[in-house]
């Protein structure tokens, strides 16, 4: 019975250590020596009606790519509510930064 319990507890301990690992992962894709993107300028997403209507709240994350002139070329939805998701990613794609030596990729977070 208690050898039951522990195999349980260490299994739940596994998951969560490879829910939290995950995100972790991801937002370290870009090595250490690169430096961020600064933002010139954040388009702030406007609040869908239809979000107002469901009482719709969360977060919403987009991965951009960003070009040697600071203007974004690429984006996509990572996560968040797709009501939310469609306004945040307009917002990220008209959104600047500042020019830098090379391409990247960086992840903006909305907060709704």
């Amino acid at each position: 019975m208690k050898t039951t319990a522990s195999r349980r507890v260490a299994a739940i301990a596994l998951v969560s250590a490879i829910a939290v690992g995950g995100p972790r992962a991801r937002a370290q894709a870009n090595s250490p020596a690169e430096m961020k993107r600064q933002v010139k300028h954040m388009v702030t997403p406007q609040f869908p009606d239809l979000a107002k209507k469901l009482n719709l709240t969360g977060t919403v994350r987009i991965e951009v790519t960003i070009g040697q002139d600071g203007v974004v070329k690429h984006s996509r939805i990572l996560g968040g509510h797709p009501v939310l998701a469609a306004e945040a990613e307009r917002a990220a794609e008209k959104s600047t930064f500042e020019p830098g030596p090379k391409e990247t990729t960086e992840v903006i977070e909305f907060k709704f």
